[in-house]
């Protein structure tokens, strides 16, 4: 049998993302010795606040020259209370997001059994749909400023770009990914109040649409949407919005689905000229920060998503085997209703994985 060898750079980052990184590789190291398929060389990057307090910047000035020759990106959690929000996001995450353009951010909202939604009556798999996030551009540009700082008349501006090279290319990603599952893409957008943007985001989706004549498509308003997600989330199969409406409207799947502990991503360069990074969608949670009670959940999904980016379903499969019989007999960490400890859910994955 041929092994495979990756070279996977992990960012642990903040917080809970720390703790959660430390049981993550070791599933994922685990899986490489059961399946006998790859073998990862690990190398971790100690970037995040800390550094920052230490050194003035989230991760050094050639950082991204440090993580291009990687085939993947692990990441942690980024942000800490004693570092401002928009200096640990625009300083990490958001540059290797936008320069290795990782334009679509997958978001899957899958609800596990022995999990509890706060939507009554909800079962494994009434809810389980994708949202796809558009990831470089768009509200998180980076487009704007500020003048006459600190006086009465002081503006600031924050411009949203949308190009039709970046809108088609995300639009794209989620015809296809729908292809692969149910067969239906809805359209997100505020195209009745921003006239400009994201009339040409629908413009692009209508275009698109008619390449992918066997997949159901819908439009709707951002506002709509959310209420959609508590009110019919059995009624979505993937979803595509921008920047900024997918990142609020994955926070609302990841509490429908128990926790956002529960949740996984990944930001993908879908056309593999740079490495995808691969994180849970929660944050840092400074306040759970070294209790060992933080889910990892979220990080091992993340990870089984790696996997299969990387073209090892057999070992990303059994990763959502392993966290479905974890949660079906309970053991579950307190942010889902359990009073299991970081490293018992971990350990009950591995004993799962192992029987497998």
């Amino acid at each position: 049998m041929t092994m495979n060898h990756y070279r996977i750079a992990s960012i642990p980052g903040d917080g809970i993302g720390k703790e959660i990184m430390s049981q993550g590789v070791k599933v994922l190291n685990l899986l490489a010795d059961v399946t006998q398929s790859y073998k990862i060389d690990w190398k971790e990057f100690p970037w995040g606040s800390e550094y920052y307090l230490s050194k003035g910047e989230m991760m050094p000035a050639d950082g991204l020259k440090s993580l291009e020759d990687f085939d993947s990106i692990f990441f942690g959690a980024v942000g800490w209370p004693t570092v401002p929000d928009h200096i640990t996001l625009w300083g990490l995450r958001l540059p290797i997001c936008q320069g290795f353009q990782q334009y679509a951010n997958v978001r899957p909202a899958l609800l596990y059994p022995g999990i509890k939604s706060p939507l009554a009556g909800k079962k494994f798999r009434d809810i389980d749909f994708v949202v796809v996030r558009e990831n470089t551009e768009g509200e998180y540009a980076g487009v704007g400023g500020r003048a006459q700082k600190g006086t009465n008349q002081e503006v600031a501006m924050e411009t949203s770009v949308f190009t039709r090279k970046g809108v088609e290319r995300v639009i794209r990603y989620a015809f296809e990914l729908a292809e692969k599952r149910r067969k239906k893409v809805s359209n997100v957008t505020k195209s009745n109040a921003q006239q400009y943007g994201f009339v040409l985001w629908d413009e692009v989706f209508q275009a698109v649409s008619a390449e992918y004549t066997q997949v159901k498509t819908e439009r709707v308003l951002v506002d709509a949407m959310a209420a959609r997600f508590v009110l019919n989330p059995e009624s979505l199969d993937v979803v595509v919005a921008s920047n900024l409406h997918g990142d609020i409207l994955t926070d609302l799947s990841g509490a429908i689905i128990g926790s956002l502990g529960m949740a996984p991503s990944g930001n993908i360069n879908p056309e593999r000229d740079f490495p995808s990074m691969f994180e849970p969608v929660h944050g840092s949670a400074p306040d759970i920060y070294g209790k060992g009670i933080a889910n990892p959940i979220g990080m091992f999904l993340s990870g089984a998503m790696m996997l299969d980016f990387l073209g090892e379903s057999e070992a990303g499969g059994m990763i959502y085997k392993a966290v479905r019989e974890t949660t079906s007999h309970g053991i579950l960490t307190p942010d889902v209703g359990g009073k299991a400890k970081t490293e018992e859910v971990t350990q009950s994955v591995i004993d799962t994985i192992k029987a497998l």
